[in-house]
């Protein structure tokens, strides 16, 4: 058999058993597919952009950095402060500051004095603090002494629409004796003597937080009190003072604004017996217009003051211009302002506290047509001086009322119709942060052209103070201040004028911290003894000497 033959005979053999293979299949089964690879789909990668930084130059130069910084300076807005010859005087040192304290004292010539504040509220919204305060005071004289018990409410809100409300309450009641009579041998009942003021009032505001968005600012006020003395015998006298004060400004962008307010001063004054009671009306009404210019260099106020006393028209001025250089170590001040002294019972009493009922009350008209510098030297040196020529209407004068009571230890009102003053005011200061302070001030008064009176009878001519604030060590604080005044004129029993005492009154004082909430506090008054009389007939008290504790109840 050939290669052929056995080729042939081979195949078909596997041909055979193929299709024998395919027929023993069941005729019913599916096609199935094996997979013997998968696909995996892979994008190619992308390029990237690289981003070389380019180094920055070397700057070789120096820069110039100009800085504005102003002297850190306090400018101490100055207020000759009365001495009162039987009322206590209030230590000014620069306390630490209690939210909720009781501070007591006694001393030689004040036996007690007690005052107390507490403060409740958020510190964000709602705010409210009561207070108290009270002394009583003995001199070495018959009958001098004198004392006062004061208490109030105080009460501010916020609110989320863009006002604050503030609302305060108080009582406050004034015990004196009239002990300046003369001769001091006679011999008098202690009821007699006293004189008793009591004042109840009652203040509301309201006012804008910042500005509308028409640029209004606004602050309305009302405030009534209600004023009394104890004068049964002859009738007891009772005053109520209402003010209306409704002020509004719009504003022109940063430097622009316009003023617009009313005020009503209201006054029902009423006093004698049941039998013969008498009431006086009081009553000043006032509008204010005025435009108001603000830039770095300048400050211009502009405006008149229309004014209605008692239905007598008056038109004051109200001008006032400050020009400031750009450092603001040096200003300008001009001035022609007029304006109004209220004269009710109340605000006489609180200038001499030994004066009679009063039989009327007239308000005082003021214009003052001045001119002034005020700046700083240096970081710490202010000073300040203005020179102006002051014309008062209707200016009370106090003077011993012996046509009522021989003894004159009452004074009765006089009005001057009309009364000019050269003035010269001037003031000096230097302070070194909040450690030290010392500041002094001196005010000269000339008085002249008097149109009845012929002296200025129980002001003063000339009037110095001086203070100086240290703190010592970090709890040490010591302060001293003086208070000095020449003679003013008086009349005595015969209508004679005369010139009264010089006053040289210094004082000291210090308080020191022990723990976080005691301190020790001390003052002294007078420490020359000098005897002298701010009204006359009336001697204040000699050297005095009050120290005592403080409590408070905060823990920082």
């Amino acid at each position: 058999m050939n290669k052929s033959s056995i080729a042939f005979f081979l195949f078909s053999g596997s041909f055979l058993c193929a299709a024998t293979h395919v027929q023993a299949q069941e005729p019913n089964k599916g096609k199935t597919i094996d997979v013997t690879s998968q696909f995996k789909p892979v994008l190619r990668e992308a390029s990237k952009i690289n981003f070389n930084a380019t180094e920055p130059a070397v700057d070789t130069t120096k820069p110039r950095l100009n800085y504005n910084i102003p002297a850190q300076n306090l400018f101490f807005t100055y207020q000759p402060a009365g001495v009162h010859p039987v009322a206590l005087k209030v230590d000014s040192l620069n306390a630490w500051q209690y939210s909720n304290y009781i501070k007591a004292g006694i001393g030689n010539i004040h036996q007690p004095f007690v005052k107390a504040g507490f403060s409740f509220g958020d510190g964000q919204r709602t705010f409210f603090n009561l207070f108290a305060n009270h002394y009583t005071s003995k001199g070495d004289l018959e009958f001098q002494k004198n004392s006062q018990t004061s208490v109030g409410a105080a009460a501010t809100y916020k609110t989320t629409k863009n006002l604050e409300w503030n609302g305060s309450l108080g009582f406050r009641s004034d015990d004196y004796y009239l002990y300046g009579f003369r001769p001091d041998s006679m011999k008098f009942n202690k009821d007699d003597l006293k004189q008793r003021f009591q004042t109840i009032e009652g203040k509301i505001d309201f006012r804008n937080l910042s500005p509308t968005e028409f640029g209004l600012n606004y602050h309305p006020s009302i405030k009534v009190s209600g004023f009394s003395d104890n004068h049964t015998s002859i009738g007891k006298g009772s005053e109520t003072n209402t003010v209306v004060n409704l002020p509004l400004e719009k504003t022109f962008g940063e430097k622009f604004s316009f003023d617009l307010g009313a005020t009503a001063d209201l006054t029902n004054y009423k006093f004698g017996d049941k039998s013969n009671k008498t009431s006086i009306q009081n009553n000043l009404y006032q509008v204010a217009t005025a435009v108001e210019v603000k830039t770095s260099n300048l400050y211009l106020h502009a405006g008149i003051l229309p004014t209605w006393d008692q239905k007598k028209f008056h038109m004051l001025p109200n001008i006032m211009a400050d020009i400031t250089t750009s450092d603001k170590k040096f200003t300008l001040q001009l001035g022609w302002v007029g304006s109004y002294q209220k004269g009710s019972y109340q605000r006489f009493a609180s200038i001499n506290p030994w004066l009679a009922q009063p039989d009327s009350l007239l308000n005082t008209r003021v214009i003052d047509l001045y001119g002034g510098i005020k700046g700083s030297i240096g970081d710490h040196f202010t000073y300040s001086t203005k020179l102006g020529i002051v014309t008062y209407h209707n200016t009370p004068l106090f003077v011993n009322d012996y046509q009522n009571d021989s003894t004159g230890k009452t004074f009765a009102i006089r009005y001057e119709p009309k009364m000019n003053n050269l003035q010269l005011h001037s003031e000096i200061g230097y302070t070194v942060g909040e450690t030290f302070s010392a500041t002094a001030g001196v005010t000269l008064n000339n008085y002249y052209k008097q149109e009845q009176e012929k002296d200025p009878y129980g002001l003063i001519p000339v009037e110095l103070n001086a203070a100086i604030h240290w703190q010592l060590i970090k709890d040490l604080f010591l302060y001293g201040e003086l208070y000095t005044w020449t003679k003013p004129h008086y009349l005595d029993k015969k209508g004679e004028s005369h010139k009264g005492d010089n006053a040289f009154d210094l004082n000291a004082g210090a308080e020191f911290r022990i723990t976080k909430n005691f301190n020790l506090w001390v003052q002294t008054n007078n420490l020359t003894n000098n005897r002298y009389e701010r009204w006359h007939q009336y001697q204040v008290f000699g050297f005095s000497i009050l120290g005592g504790i403080t409590y408070s109840f905060n823990t920082k």
